[in-house]
């Protein structure tokens, strides 16, 4: 099988919060006015990526990685997951304020609900005035004081807020509580896993006048209490790799391109790139392939050599 740069069919989901900027900033195919998210790259059950480009278009990311697992995977991450694909990668337009919410680590994870840990990253695409996010406590709390405040609908009282830019960054460690205000678009990069612990919706109710469900005592135990520093601040070099986080499940550079720069991997990992502003092409094997901002692409971890070319701000996801 001859490998080429992968992309995905988007997997479009609507949210109560979801508004239209996924088809007028970043060119989805959406078909109503609340989409919330855009799966880009998934193997999450019911919600597999299948690729839209070239040989393998209508293939499963699923089926690639069980008949060519190492060839696409890469070693270290097949060692490491087995034909698992450890991460998800999403953008999310937030129309409304998100509820707020948290996400169990690996351990509580594993054992309630069998899945891994959400340990996330988001990058600010773009910001309406004013729009900020929620991350953490002002300053240390515990569980007695987030309780109190939360049945007495002061919690936000507590939160610490941020006011956000394009290019801003958050890493959100799993039990941070958090929400993505509104009037924000956001390209996330995440573990593979869908588990939320939702604590306030703001009393929203949905189209048919339902409240969404709340998980106030299975977030007891996840929460971290401390106060933390989740914004992440970085070097934009133009044409190389400025790292803005490095953990255990993934590495993410940022790549201010603006002429030609020459890749060399690995085939440890897989690389996958989120095109966040401008348009770039990659040339492999004498072919080019060209992507435009809110476009996402899977390099196989076999592919090691190739060249980035043109204007354009881009995030570059390994794990390491």
């Amino acid at each position: 099988m001859k490998l080429y740069p992968l992309q995905f069919e988007p997997i479009l989901k609507e949210r109560i919060w979801g508004g239209t900027k996924l088809k007028t900033f970043l060119n989805k195919p959406i078909t109503s006015n609340i989409t919330g998210e855009s799966w880009e790259i998934s193997t999450l059950e019911n919600n597999v990526s299948v690729v839209a480009n070239g040989a393998l278009k209508g293939k499963s990311l699923n089926e690639l990685i069980n008949e060519f697992p190492e060839t696409i995977l890469g070693t270290k991450v097949y060692d490491q997951f087995g034909k698992q694909f450890p991460l998800l990668f999403k953008y999310l337009d937030a129309r409304e304020d998100l509820s707020i919410q948290l996400h169990p680590n690996d351990e509580l994870a594993k054992k309630r609900h069998n899945s891994f840990g959400k340990t996330e990253m988001w990058y600010v695409m773009q910001a309406d005035t004013d729009a900020q996010l929620i991350v953490g406590f002002k300053e240390k709390s515990s569980p007695e004081e987030y309780i109190k405040n939360l049945n007495n609908k002061t919690l936000l009282t507590i939160l610490d807020t941020k006011k956000v830019k394009q290019g801003d960054v958050f890493m959100l460690d799993t039990g941070t509580i958090h929400a993505i205000g509104a009037g924000i678009v956001i390209a996330e990069i995440q573990q593979s896993s869908d588990i939320t612990y939702r604590v306030y919706d703001f009393d929203r109710v949905d189209a048919n006048g339902k409240t969404r469900e709340l998980h106030i005592d299975l977030a007891l135990e996840a929460l971290n209490y401390e106060k933390i520093q989740s914004q992440r601040f970085y070097s934009k070099t133009e044409n190389v790799a400025n790292e803005i986080v490095n953990c255990n499940y993934f590495t993410t550079n940022f790549i201010p391109l603006d002429g030609n720069i020459e890749i060399h991997k690995n085939q440890i990992s897989f690389t996958v790139y989120m095109c966040v502003e401008g348009n770039f092409k990659l040339t492999f094997d004498n072919e080019s392939y060209s992507y435009e901002k809110g476009d996402t692409v899977l390099i196989p971890a076999a592919i090691t050599d190739f060249q980035l070319s043109g204007k354009s701000s881009i995030l570059e996801i390994y794990i390491s």
